[in-house]
Formats: structure tokens, sequence, C-alpha cells
């Protein structure tokens, strides 16, 4: 199949609906969109650190920016019937490991009930012909001590609560897909429903917390102690329009 990413005459005109659009990835991708022709509608909670690339980069110029929460089904339906979105990628997400065990509640209702809200609406609604899921690698049962990458039919799991409710996340997409959008039955409701899983990812503009390259350079930066958080794990990186692209 031939690759649509930076064909403009692929995007150009389509309607997106982008949730954590204010986030640094989801800052990134509502720059390439918009640039690629998209009319594009963001939808999230806040903005998730200071200073912010979404701010800085004035995202939400050019743009539909609603403010949002992913676990307000009823808010959803909304967006959809009103704005009708053809196509969804879903990046909202509390994305931090630390944070997950700090309010492991709120970690679980907005990366896996969030997500069941999104699918529902869209299933309600049916506007939308493409809903692309965005997890993490995380969400995958690390068992093995050998230094390998993961390859996607490894069987999803999690030590920490966000690690778990990435895990989750993909179960709950994996159960839409055969149970409403099964592939075998594309013509009854003519919906393509994918997961794509990031690994960590480097580039301008990420002011989040818990980045270790970010936190190494402002730490060289300003003369003060670095902290490695985990120092025995191994992580690839990529960049940040890489995992976009892809």
């Amino acid at each position: 199949m031939e690759k649509v990413a930076l064909k403009s005459e692929f995007w150009n005109g389509k309607k997106v609906l982008l949730t954590g659009h204010t986030g640094f990835k989801g800052s990134w991708l509502s720059l390439w969109l918009k640039k690629l022709g998209v009319e594009l509608i963001g939808y999230s909670k806040d903005i998730p650190s200071t200073p912010s690339l979404f701010e800085l980069a004035k995202i939400s110029e050019d743009m539909t920016s609603i403010s949002g929460d992913i676990k307000d089904i009823d808010n959803l339906k909304k967006i959809m019937i009103e704005h009708k979105p053809e196509i969804i990628i879903h990046m909202a997400a509390q994305s931090l490991v630390r944070k997950s065990y700090e309010n492991p509640i709120d970690t679980f209702e907005t990366n896996v009930l969030g997500t069941v809200n999104l699918l529902q609406a869209v299933k309600e609604t049916k506007h939308t012909q493409v809903f692309v899921n965005v997890t993490s690698d995380k969400c995958y049962a690390n068992t093995s001590n050998e230094i390998s990458g993961f390859s996607e039919d490894f069987p999803m799991g999690g030590y920490d609560p966000y690690s778990s409710s990435k895990g989750c996340a993909e179960l709950v997409t994996s159960a839409y897909r055969n149970s409403f959008f099964n592939p075998n039955e594309f013509e009854n409701h003519k919906l393509s429903l994918s997961s794509v899983r990031a690994g960590n990812v480097i580039g301008g503009g990420d002011w989040g917390k818990d980045r270790l390259i970010p936190d190494i350079i402002n730490g060289i930066s300003k003369k003060q102690s670095i902290e490695i958080r985990n120092p025995n794990s191994i992580r690839p990186w990529q960049f940040v329009l890489d995992a976009l692209n892809g």
C-alpha cells in the first residue's frame, strides 16, 4: 500500500479530530497536519507544560481548538455531531509513569475509559471513517531479560499503572475492532480502526516532566546534578517527527 503520510493530496481538506493536541507530540502533529491542508479540530483537557510548544508556536491559530476532558462522553458525542470528523487520531492521555503511581485512578480513567468513550462516540455518531489510537511501547508485558525489541504480537501487560493502562487501551481497541468495526464487515460500518505504539521521543519544544534527554541537557546547562531515575533500564529513542510520520 502506498504511504500517504506526507502526501498533501490525500490530507488536503480532510476533517481531522486530534485529541491531546496541546501536548508535545500533539503540538508537532498539529503543525504538520495544518501544513498539509487539514481542517483540524483539537480536543484536549489542558496545556500540560509551562512553557509549552503549543503556546509558543501559536498552534491554536488556523484550527478549532476545544478544551474538554476525554472522560466526558456526552461532550465527545456533541463534538462528533457538530464537526463530523472523517479521521480521528487519539493521543490524549495521562502519559507520566511517576504520576500514574501518584494517581492510578485518574490514569486508568483517562487512558482506558477515555478510549472507550471516544470509540463509543464514534460508534454512535457514525461519521468517522478512520480511527488511529496512539498508545505506547510500554503496553507490552516486559518479561524478557534479553536485549531485544518488541514485536507487535508480544502479549499486553505493564508493571506500573501507566504501562498497564496502555495495555488495557490496546485491548479495548481490539475489542471494539472485533465487535463493532470488524474488517470482514467493513461494508456495514465503513470504519478502519488501528492502533500505533510509539517509543520514547526527542525533539524541540519538549518541556514535559520526567523527560530524560531534556533533563540531562538542562542539568548540564545549569550545572546541576542529573537524576537518572531508572539507571538499569535500556530504552530506545526516536525523533518526534519520525514517530509522527509512522
